[in-house]
């Protein structure tokens, strides 16, 4: 399982969030994304890596802009802590 990071500018309120998460769920197999306007980042769950280019793509189709992203394995906590 991977964690992906990513920084979006334009996110404003938790519609623009929701935005986010349908469009990547729609072009992406993943497990879990969650979104945060506040931050202004994505997190993503998945199984494969997640392509940085399409990502890109996916992310400028939805009126806003991908400003990094980054990678890590993920490691699952244990009872949610």
């Amino acid at each position: 399982m991977i964690k992906t990071t990513a920084t979006i500018e334009g996110m404003h309120c938790g519609m623009c969030e929701t935005h986010i998460n349908d469009a990547i769920r729609k072009a992406f197999t993943v497990k879990k994304v969650k979104s945060s306007a506040k931050k202004n980042t994505t997190e993503i769950v998945s199984e494969e890596p997640i392509d940085q280019g399409k990502f890109a793509e996916v992310i400028k189709e939805t009126g806003y802009e991908l400003k990094g992203m980054t990678s890590e394995p993920y490691k699952r906590k244990l009872f949610g802590f």
